[in-house]
């Protein structure tokens, strides 16, 4: 365990020995429906889990620039860590919005700990003396058999509010059995009748305005200006992963195939448009993403950045998958072999695209909403 703050270059260069290790057990991912422990320790090591922790916690209040790049590094070896990575990093930060008291007790052996999520209010706490009475069970928590403590939402009256329980409050039920992105381990988290105190909850209001208790720029970002980037810098590495992966199989095609017209191949027209379109494409939605997070690591983000955030998530999204897409089809039936990584990155891309948070419609209507509403010669 590491157990000083990380600083930019160590995470890039940790990120690099963690997607050596992921690479190597990505296809025991894919058969085991979970990532390989070795692949958690090495994502832990890295300093994924204490990337936005309160520097009081010996935490490194990272940005979101340098983590987004980091994640994107993951995914071109196995986008299901990648996964695991952004979401680990952002439970920690979601965590960082919890009374001091709370703070205290989960990161009481250090910044690693590996806190899951469950972000949709489909609990229900009742208010008990000193705290809350919680129940629920969350489908679709990534990582979930390796945590330590879980952050879920639930409806407490009126209001939605995040609680805090540790692993030995709630159980996991074995449901997670997806065509993509198996390696996450998203199985369901079930929690009966557990009491948690007030020190473990905060309402859900506070975290979509950005009001944690810490300064540091990361704590102070609004939700929507940077949940996004959570769930698509994964896929940015995916659709990079099937960009290599394509074009070293093109190569080696080519190259063994006779020379036509000066060009080797099939078909050679075909294969240039593929690689410079798809390329392109990346390139595009990378340049995007990058700037929503630089956007982001401002910390107090203007409603017109935060509309813009989510719309330009969404759509690097859409030219990711359409670039995945395109190399797919354009590798033919050796493409779905699944001795071929291409198939995986496709399978990967075109599951995590369906997230909620990365739809295009309703960030074009908020996006839209926004622009339209806005007050003449305001920007």
């Amino acid at each position: 365990m590491l157990d000083h703050p990380l600083t930019q270059d160590s995470l890039a260069k940790a990120t690099e020995e963690a997607a050596a290790i992921a690479a190597r057990y990505a296809k025991d991912a894919e058969t085991d429906r979970r990532l390989a422990p070795e692949v958690v320790r090495a994502v832990l090591d890295a300093g994924y889990a204490r990337h936005f922790v309160p520097a009081a916690w010996n935490g490194r209040e990272g940005g979101f620039l340098d983590l987004a790049q980091a994640v994107a590094v993951l995914g071109e070896a196995c986008a299901s860590t990648a996964w695991f990575a952004s979401l680990t990093a952002s439970l920690g930060r979601m965590t960082a919005f919890l009374p001091a008291e709370g703070q205290a007790e989960i990161w009481a052996d250090g910044p690693d700990t590996l806190i899951v999520g469950a972000l949709m209010p489909i609990g229900k706490a009742e208010p008990v003396e000193g705290g809350w009475r919680l129940s629920g069970t969350w489908p679709f928590v990534s990582a979930v058999d390796f945590s330590e403590w879980a952050l879920v939402c639930a409806m407490a009256g009126p209001e939605a509010r995040f609680f805090a329980v540790p692993r030995a409050a709630y159980r996991i039920e074995d449901t997670w059995f997806p065509v993509g992105m198996r390696g996450t381990g998203s199985n369901t988290l079930v929690i009966e009748e557990v009491f948690v105190p007030s020190t473990h909850s905060f309402t859900r209001d506070r975290l979509a305005a950005g009001k944690a208790a810490g300064s540091a720029a990361c704590h102070v970002t609004p939700l929507r200006a940077a949940n996004g980037l959570t769930f698509a810098a994964p896929v940015l590495g995916a659709a990079r992963g099937a960009l290599a992966a394509w074009t070293a199989y093109i190569r080696e095609k080519t190259r063994n195939a006779p020379a036509r017209n000066g060009i080797t191949g099939g078909s050679p027209q075909t294969h240039e448009l593929t690689l410079a379109r798809a390329s392109a494409e990346i390139d595009s939605a990378q340049l995007l993403l990058e700037r929503v997070a630089r956007v982001a690591d401002q910390g107090a983000v203007p409603a017109a950045h935060i509309a813009r955030n989510t719309r330009d998530c969404a759509f690097a999204v859409d030219l990711l998958v359409d670039a995945v897409n395109r190399l797919f089809h354009a590798a033919g039936t050796t493409g779905q072999s699944s001795a071929n990584a291409i198939q995986r990155f496709w399978r990967d891309a075109n599951s995590s695209s369906s997230h909620i948070v990365l739809q295009f419609e309703p960030a074009a209507s908020a996006y839209a909403g926004h622009v339209l509403n806005e007050p003449l010669g305001e920007k």
